[in-house]
């Protein structure tokens, strides 16, 4: 099968390791993963403000880019859910790319969704020593319904013990611009995320989209709390 990385803007502007872990991970399993350089963003922050005609323009480059693949991959539930949910919105008043936009949905996926229902992977070899807790984002929880796929994972992973935080579920508060245009609000919504996560006792929290972890990170840092951020995919990666 073909499979490409669809890498994301925070990925490949911030956060490559990310990126990278994940290519390591398929190979690790026997999956070839392509990396279109033509890609560029999904259209998900000009959707999201309300510049649809904008964001229409940069996915349909994704239509265009990733059509010979038999299988998308992307380490973010966030940029995932815009290709499979909205995308069906952007195309609807043009019929070839509406279909276009509907066969890319079906074989786009979140790493962990990937790992689990098409490559029928639990243990996929990881190792890493300590205490863990999860933070399902947003888009991963409630547009992709991925909720015990991460953990499966991080079940698998020799030496790791997964402690569940409490309302693990609620929002860290970062929502894009939401974050910018409401900051008191976002800074409140991250203190009770943040507490939550204090409360596990433990040394990393993870999450699957990058977005969140930045937004966690800078309130562990100023709160000068012990506690790493780190995504599933770099987690999955490690072996020792």
């Amino acid at each position: 099968m073909r499979v490409a990385l669809f890498v994301t803007c925070l990925v490949d502007q911030f956060f490559p390791s990310i990126g990278e872990a994940t290519v390591h991970i398929l190979r690790r399993l026997g999956v070839d993963v392509d990396f279109p350089e033509e890609q560029t963003c999904c259209g998900q922050p000009a959707f999201n403000t309300g510049y649809w005609d904008e964001a229409r323009e940069v996915a349909g480059r994704m239509l265009t880019v990733f059509e010979p693949y038999d299988y998308v991959v992307a380490p973010s539930g966030s940029c995932v859910a815009m290709v499979k949910h909205f995308y069906a919105d952007l195309f609807q008043r043009d019929g070839q790319k509406s279909a276009q936009a509907a066969s890319l949905a079906a074989k786009t996926y979140e790493l962990s969704q990937f790992l689990i229902h098409v490559l029928k992977k639990e243990d996929v070899g990881a190792r890493f020593s300590g205490r863990v807790t999860y933070h399902d984002s947003c888009h991963s929880l409630r547009s992709l319904r991925t909720v015990e796929e991460p953990r499966r994972l991080l079940r698998a992973v020799r030496g790791l013990e997964l402690v569940e935080m409490e309302a693990s579920d609620r929002c860290c508060g970062f929502g894009g611009t939401f974050s910018v245009k409401l900051p008191d609000i976002s800074v409140a919504m991250l203190r009770d995320k943040v507490e939550s996560i204090r409360r596990t006792g433990a040394r990393y929290v993870v999450s699957s989209d990058a977005s969140c972890l930045m937004q966690i990170a800078g309130m562990l840092h100023r709160q000068n709390l012990p506690v790493q951020t780190i995504h599933l995919a770099e987690l999955l990666a490690k072996r020792s």
